[in-house]
């Protein structure tokens, strides 16, 4: 397969980056229009705990999760819902599972929305049960595994396939955890796009059978979201906020090889990279922010909702609050989110929102900076200069970070502590001194993390 290349941007000018509206629509389960004005809320719900220890508990955690959010959604009126079942590993490895929560899932949407014509859709998340140590990324049992629960996915109603994938993942945590900006452009921006190269193309095969499912998107969960977690709040200093900006910034060029091989959208929700991708494809995507908090905490939670298109929850424990099941409470707390951006365009406000959500928190933190619209378009375009290969583009994606990062501080509008001051002064030292060649690149990284990272083997990605 021949992937598109992105060396122009889809989204024609950085004031067309907003909510609900995208350069290239998508329709998709049972009548969804994504990116045309609307924004739609994205349910995710964890199953009970105990229940993946047998295909019938997993169905019925799975219906449960589904009959809550169409029973609330009928309750408050939303015009749309989409449910996400982000697979446990269970789940993954088996097909027979893979099919039948599915196919429970996709009963109850379509239920709803022939008694009340809501329009709904389900969004499989596949788990990435690959380990690049144990079995290999490429041919393995689990690789293996994963493309038969994408098909029993689809076969059985699924209206978005998508996935976390993982590649580069070993040489990005060690780069992480020592603070080595080469190890972190390496593992997200050369590895983690092969890697991506190489799953993508089979996902949208598998989704181009049936017209009601579309191929999603990606997130670079695996790497730039751990940078983020470590990276933590305002007073830790577990890993540096600058670095896991300049991460968050690679994984934009990393996360936009899902749709060079054909994804369309929407992307997923907990790839806060996806303003970038956004800005460069156009496709519609789904985010997360101050609506995840039930599942961990970040400082970008009103920026993110400033262009997205399927605002998300993070995944929450199926059970009991005091306002009901948690699918229901979680759901109310999204529809009434997106109901407010959907009457900000109907009256013409989407802009002024957009803008009220992104500067809640641009100057929070590096790495609410790097994905403000005007930066995460900067960024696009420089990522597109150089979009036909992979290490340039992430290379050129790092450094419009650090720009950006010094240009807020110059203008007084964001400070640093002398810990991130001094490391990003390094990391962008660094990135600068690096090869303009990738094959170069890549024999030095090959030499250098083939020796500290015991797990890492180039011949997983073919080098």
């Amino acid at each position: 397969m021949v992937l598109k290349r992105f060396t122009k941007m889809e989204t024609k000018s950085v004031n067309d980056l907003v909510f609900g509206q995208a350069a290239n629509p998508v329709e998709y389960g049972f009548d969804v229009k994504l990116g045309v004005g609307e924004v739609i809320p994205n349910i995710k719900v964890a199953p009970a705990e105990g229940s993946e220890t047998s295909v019938e508990g997993m169905v019925a955690t799975c219906k449960n999760i589904a009959f809550s959010a169409c029973d609330r959604a009928a309750a408050i009126g939303l015009p749309t819902l989409q449910i996400e079942q982000e697979h446990v590993a269970q789940q993954t490895k088996s097909a027979e599972i893979s099919a039948k929560t599915t196919a429970v899932q996709v009963e109850q949407l379509e239920e709803l929305h022939d008694k009340y014509g809501t329009k709904t859709s389900l969004m499989s998340t596949i788990a990435d049960i690959r380990e690049e140590d144990m079995g290999g990324l490429r041919g393995s049992d689990f690789d293996v595994k994963m493309d038969e629960s994408f098909e029993a996915c689809a076969e059985n109603g699924a209206s978005i396939l998508c996935v976390e994938t993982i590649g580069g993942k070993v040489v990005s945590d060690y780069g992480i955890a020592r603070g080595d900006i080469r190890a972190i452009l390496y593992g997200i921006g050369v590895l983690g796009s092969i890697d991506m190269g190489y799953m993508w193309p089979k996902i949208v095969d598998i989704a181009s059978k049936y017209d009601y499912c579309v191929p999603g998107g990606d997130t670079d969960c695996a790497q730039a979201n751990t940078a983020m977690f470590l990276a933590g709040g305002l007073t830790s200093k577990n890993v540096s906020h600058t670095l896991a900006a300049i991460a968050r910034s690679i994984a934009g060029a990393r996360s936009l090889v899902a749709v060079e091989c054909g994804a369309t959208g929407p992307t997923k929700d907990c790839g806060y990279e996806n303003p970038i991708v956004k800005a460069i494809a156009g496709v519609p995507i789904c985010a997360e922010g101050k609506n995840a908090t039930c599942a961990h905490s970040d400082l970008m939670g009103n920026l993110a909702a400033a262009v997205v298109d399927c605002w998300s929850n993070e995944s929450v424990y199926n059970r009991e609050e005091m306002g009901g099941p948690t699918t229901g409470v979680w759901l109310q707390s999204l529809g009434y989110e997106c109901a407010l951006m959907n009457t900000a365009t109907k009256m013409g406000e989407e802009d002024t929102l957009r803008d009220m959500y992104t500067l809640a928190d641009k100057y929070r933190d590096p790495q609410a900076l790097v994905i403000a619209y005007d930066n995460a378009y900067r960024i696009g375009e420089a990522i597109v200069a150089d979009g036909e290969d992979i290490y340039l583009r992430s290379r050129a994606a790092a450094l419009e970070a650090c720009d950006i990062i010094n240009e807020a501080v110059d203008a007084k509008k964001m400070y640093l502590t002398r810990f991130e001051r001094d490391t990003l002064d390094s990391a962008q030292k660094t990135i600068e001194q690096l090869p303009e060649e990738q094959e170069k690149f890549v024999k030095t990284c090959i030499k250098r993390y083939g020796r500290k990272v015991k797990e890492h083997d180039p011949s997983q990605y073919e080098l």
